[in-house]
């Protein structure tokens, strides 16, 4: 009896064993086909995009992903293996073909936006840079490349001011006008250098970018004011604000951008998420009668 008894447990035990292999099998497998599937839309995305507009797509966008099989968020930013990639597509382009670049990004390595930005300099076919959101920061140097920058009317680009560690190299300049040199560390007084260096840098070089557009007094003025620190690194420069300062901005912006944006969904571990479901909305018909309510996005809005 005891023998019968043990013998089932051991047969209970492999049964719910093989169960939980297939189960976290499973899981494993949707956890690989889910980012296939998603990147198989993009790639679709960006090719109808491309037809429409009859021109070469890429799309950089950096926001915090649910990746690996255990669900880390890495958030991003433009870095080296980025310049490779958009020089490589580039270089893949005809001279003469139109280029849209779609950025949504906080800004990274000035090193590897400034690369990016020689090349879309050195393009006869015309460059449009589309921000459906924002574009700090080196975003923004990429930006200014553009023969037009086509904006969500609630977008917003940035200062290309350099950030030297966590901290502005404005701000780090002015530490000089605040305090006597001996009163400074020799750690400080070296940043205060390469401070220094950074910002007459980044200014020459904003400057050159700016030449595309505007006569040559103008693009300093501009390339000064949007590198010397005026601002803080996050302010908000505006569709309205950027005409002003005589940037070739439109609010044209195709739909099939936003529908790009939906396949990069911010991850929403640790904090709350944004919800809302389509509208409903009566279709009228002949003789002030309704047909039942349709969502957004269905036929016959």
């Amino acid at each position: 009896m005891e023998a019968t008894s043990r013998s089932r447990w051991d047969t209970l035990f492999r049964r719910t064993r093989t169960l939980l292999v297939i189960v976290f099998a499973f899981a494993v497998v949707q956890q690989m086909c889910g980012p296939m599937r998603v990147a198989a839309a993009r790639e679709d995305l960006l090719d109808r995009l491309q037809q429409e507009r009859k021109s070469r797509v890429i799309a950089m966008i950096h926001r915090q992903e649910t990746v690996s099989l255990f669900g880390v968020p890495v958030s991003s930013s433009i870095g080296i293996e980025d310049s490779e990639a958009v020089l490589r597509a580039i270089r893949l382009t005809p001279a003469d073909q139109p280029i849209d670049l779609v950025l949504h990004t906080p800004g990274g390595l000035v090193l590897a936006a400034e690369q990016i930005a020689l090349a879309l300099l050195e393009r006869t076919g015309k460059v449009t840079v589309f921000v459906p959101h924002y574009a700090m920061s080196g975003g923004t140097l990429l930006a200014l490349t553009a023969d037009e920058i086509v904006m969500d009317p609630h977008a917003v680009l940035g200062p290309v001011d350099p950030q030297i560690g966590d901290m502005p190299a404005a701000s780090i300049v002015k530490l000089l006008e605040l305090k006597p040199a001996r009163q400074i560390s020799d750690e400080m007084l070296v940043l205060t250098d390469v401070a220094q260096k950074a910002r007459g840098q980044v200014a020459a070089f904003v400057d050159h970018v700016l030449l595309k557009h505007l006569p040559r007094e103008r693009a300093t003025v501009l390339a000064t004011a949007l590198s010397e620190g005026r601002w803080t690194h996050d302010f908000p420069i505006t569709v309205e604000m950027a005409k002003e300062l005589g940037l070739p901005v439109s609010i044209d912006m195709p739909p099939l951008i936003y529908e790009l944006m939906d396949l990069y969904p911010q991850s929403g571990q640790g904090r709350p998420s944004v919800m809302y479901v389509p509208l409903r909305r009566a279709v009228p018909v002949q003789g002030g009668a309704t047909e039942a309510p349709q969502a957004d996005g269905e036929d016959g809005k």
